[in-house]
């Protein structure tokens, strides 16, 4: 959520990047400012009643004490219409307030200077690019390699559940929990605390990450409980010190979860969407930065730049894009995604998104910290995914499959797997 005193200072800034974002429904910030302008209004001339009545009080004392009973009297009467007038006022203000933030709610973040203007995926930029990606030639896309051999049941995954939750069998779920390990042990070798979060979350969560109202149709709801399932760590890792104040010297804060996540995107038929591409329930683990507003576009490169080291280390080529102000999403105000060489499909897939999101998440979360005068600051929030994992699987079956049908099991992971192959 913006600052209202940064929008009425830069509303045509806000409009611009609304519209570069993909919102042209830029009345929003117009009606903010209306409805902001009412509310100070209303904060004046109540203020200015609640003067009159502490005035108005002390005179009554003063009468009391000269034995003015009745003058008191009529005063007191007045003071208690005061009082009524200021209670109504109250009310409104509480009402006003509750829809300006309502309004702010539905105002996207404003991109950093530094991400490209553009509409669509093709006006993203590529940053970096690691590792030669392989020819297709007797390479097979995954879905082959794991029906072949047994290692993925889409179709019983299908029947106890639906579309996009499949089984992983064997190897492959010794390969999935093998990755989950070694990425949570790389984080906290690298300084990050881990954390076993909760699956569900409250409105309020999914509120302060942004989900509400932007994601809804995109999360699965338990309406009995008035629950969503998480659609990344994210949610519950950030929402941790929700309403906190806390103290500079504890900042940077790092936090690393593993946990499922569920979605409800449909997605299109096609290959964009076979096998592993695209699922309803997936492992992912995320990192959490929670930072000091003068070094988080800073914490965001350091973030790109560990994401990008697991996938050297996997020994998968992969390339980083900056998204532009349109394929950047509603809360970031930069994001960049890394996407891995699918040998077997001869196409880029998108395994990490390492994303600033300055003081809108924080602000929405009353997540501050104290400064060394006393006062408090919004805190800036980032995070990234190191990495996901349905994407980097097929990737690893695609790039070390074997023309003999073998699966090389890369080296990082062979002490996890207790073999260096997975055999058909």
């Amino acid at each position: 959520m913006l600052d209202v005193t940064y929008i009425r200072k830069n509303a045509g800034k806000v409009k611009e990047a609304m519209r570069n974002k993909g919102e042209p429904n830029t009345e929003v910030v117009d009606e903010v400012l209306q409805v902001d302008e009412q509310w100070r209004s209303l904060v004046e001339k109540t203020d200015n009643l609640r003067n009159e009545s502490n005035t108005k009080a002390k005179k009554i004392g003063q009468l009391m004490g000269q034995g003015k009973k009745e003058e008191a009297q009529a005063i007191i009467e007045e003071t208690t219409k005061l009082k009524d007038e200021i209670k109504d006022l109250e009310t409104e203000l509480r009402s006003l307030k509750n829809a300006r933030e309502d309004l702010l709610l539905r105002i996207p973040n404003v991109p950093h200077e530094s991400v490209p203007v553009g509409a669509t995926e093709e006006d993203n930029e590529v940053f970096k690019t690691w590792g030669d990606p392989l020819e297709q030639e007797w390479r097979k896309p995954h879905w082959d390699l794991v029906e072949e051999q047994g290692l993925i049941d889409f179709e019983r995954g299908s029947k106890v559940t639906g579309a996009g939750f499949p089984f992983y069998v064997g190897p492959i779920a010794r390969l999935q929990r093998a990755l989950i390990n070694y990425f949570l042990n790389r984080a906290t070798e690298t300084g990050y605390t881990e954390l076993q979060a909760p699956y569900f979350v409250n409105e309020d969560s999914a509120r302060g990450t942004g989900q509400i109202p932007d994601k809804e149709d995109m999360m699965y709801e338990i309406p009995r409980d008035e629950f969503f399932a998480i659609p990344t760590a994210e949610v519950p890792v950030t929402n941790f010190h929700r309403d906190e104040i806390i103290e500079k010297d504890k900042l940077p804060i790092r936090y690393a979860a593993y946990t499922p996540c569920w979605r409800r995107e449909a997605g299109s038929y096609g290959k964009d969407v076979r096998g592993l591409n695209r699922l309803h329930q997936f492992d992912k683990v995320e990192l959490v930065k929670i930072v000091h507003p003068d070094r988080a576009y800073d914490e965001l490169e350091s973030l790109r730049e560990y994401a990008e080291s697991l996938l050297e280390e996997l020994g998968i080529p992969y390339r980083t894009l900056l998204m532009c102000t349109g394929d950047m999403g509603f809360t970031q105000s930069k994001k960049y995604d890394l996407e891995v060489w699918s040998p077997g499909q001869q196409r880029w897939l998108e395994v990490s998104s390492c994303s600033n999101f300055g003081s809108f998440q924080a602000r929405r979360m009353m997540l501050r910290y104290r400064r060394e005068d006393g006062d408090t600051e919004i805190l800036h929030t980032l995070n990234g995914s190191g990495l996901a994992l349905p994407r980097v699987v097929a990737a690893i079956l695609e790039t070390y499959q074997q023309e003999d049908g073998r699966i090389k099991v890369p080296e990082v992971l062979q002490s996890f797997m207790g073999t260096d192959t997975i055999e058909p």
